[in-house]
C-alpha cells in the first residue's frame, strides 16, 4: 500500500504495481491475468453493468481488486471468486485497508469458478467480471447455469470472444458460444476496452458483453443438455448441412433429417443460420421420436 493518503479508494497504476510487487505477483499468461490499472475504466464497467445499491454481485477473477473496489462503492454486497492462492489471500486485506466501511459487505471464495456450486450469503443478482481470456466462455456459462438468480451480467472478455457471444444467426462468428449464451439471456455488445488500461497490456483488444437473463425460459420439453448436444453437433462440422452434421448425433443422416423436418428446419440448412429456439425444436423432435418408437423397434 502507498504510505501517502489516498483520496480515492480505487487502485491506480502505481497502486497496482506496488501491491503486485509486495506480493511477489507477476501476471501469468497461463491464467490469462491482465490487471486493470485505470479507475475510470472500472467505474465505467460498473455503470455499464447498471449495478444498483440493492445488488448482490459476484465477481470472478478479481485479481488485485481494481474492479472489486469499484463494485463495493455501489453494490449492497460483493462476492469475489479467486483461484490464485496469493491473490485470494491478499484481497480481503486490500478491501479492508482501502474501503473499511464496506469491508463487511465483501466475501471471498478461494476456488476455481468452474467448480463452484454455491456462494455464501444472499443469492447473487448480478455477475460483473474481467474474465480470464482462456476460460471466459465456460466460466460464464457455468455461472449462468449454476446461479439462476443472476439477472444481469456484464463481462469483459477478448474482443473476438465478445463478438462471438453477441453474434446473431447468419453471422460468420455465430457459433456454440452465441447459441448457448442466448439460451440463458439476451446478449449484446456493450462497448470496447483499450489495451492501455491493463498491466501488462494484452496483445488483443477487449470487449464488454451484456447478458440480461430471459424473463421466460425457452419453451421446450427438451432439457438444456439435450439442446446443447444438438448445438455441439451442428457446429462440430459447421460447413456441412445439418442433415450431415447431425448424423452422428441422431444415429444416421436419415434420422437427422426426420428430426429436422419435424422441427420445421430445412435439412440443407447449416447450424450458423439457426436460432436457439430452432435448436430446441430439433432436440424436442428427436426426444419425441425416441419416446414414440416402441422399444425393440426401429424405423
Amino acid at each position: 500500500m502507498s504510505s501517502s493518503p489516498t483520496p480515492d479508494a480505487l487502485l491506480g497504476p502505481a497502486d497496482v504495481r506496488e501491491l503486485a510487487g509486495a506480493l511477489g505477483v507477476r501476471p501469468t499468461k497461463q491464467r490469462g491475468q491482465n490487471f486493470v490499472i485505470d479507475a475510470n475504466t472500472v467505474r465505467r464497467i460498473v455503470r455499464t453493468a447498471e449495478v444498483r445499491p440493492d445488488d448482490v454481485v459476484v465477481e470472478v477473477g478479481p485479481g488485485l481488486g481494481s474492479l472489486t473496489l469499484a463494485l463495493l462503492e455501489v453494490a449492497d454486497r460483493v462476492t469475489a471468486v479467486e483461484i490464485d492462492d496469493v491473490l485470494a489471500g491478499a484481497l480481503p486485506a486490500t478491501v479492508a485497508a482501502r474501503m473499511p466501511a464496506r469491508a463487511d459487505r465483501f466475501a471471498l471464495v478461494h476456488s476455481d469458478a468452474m467448480h463452484i456450486t454455491e456462494l455464501p450469503g444472499p443469492a447473487p443478482t448480478a455477475l460483473v467480471a474481467n474474465l480470464p481470456y482462456n476460460v471466459a466462455v465456460p466460466v460464464l456459462l457455468h455461472m449462468l447455469s449454476t446461479f439462476p438468480s443472476i439477472e444481469r451480467s456484464l463481462v469483459m472478455v477478448q474482443a473476438e470472444v465478445a463478438d462471438r457471444l453477441a453474434a446473431a444467426p447468419g453471422s460468420k462468428v455465430y457459433g456454440v458460444p452465441s447459441v448457448k449464451a442466448n439460451w440463458y439471456a439476451d446478449v449484446k455488445r456493450a462497448g470496447s476496452i483499450g489495451r492501455t488500461v491493463f498491466w501488462p497490456a494484452p496483445n488483443v483488444d477487449s470487449g464488454l458483453v451484456s447478458l440480461v437473463r430471459r424473463a421466460e425460459p425457452i419453451k421446450t420439453t427438451a432439457s438444456r443438455r439435450e439442446v446443447f448436444a444438438v448445438v455441439d453437433a451442428a457446429f462440430a462440422q459447421r460447413r456441412k448441412t445439418l442433415r450431415a452434421a447431425l448424423a452422428g448425433w441422431a444415429g444416421s443422416a436419415a434420422a437427422a433429417e426426420t428430426a429436422l423436418v419435424a422441427a420445421g428446419v430445412s435439412p440443407q440448412a447449416r447450424g450458423e443460420a439457426l436460432t436457439v429456439e430452432e435448436f430446441a425444436r430439433i432436440a424436442e423432435a428427436a426426444v419425441t421420436r425416441t419416446t414414440a418408437t416402441p422399444e425393440g423397434e426401429s424405423e
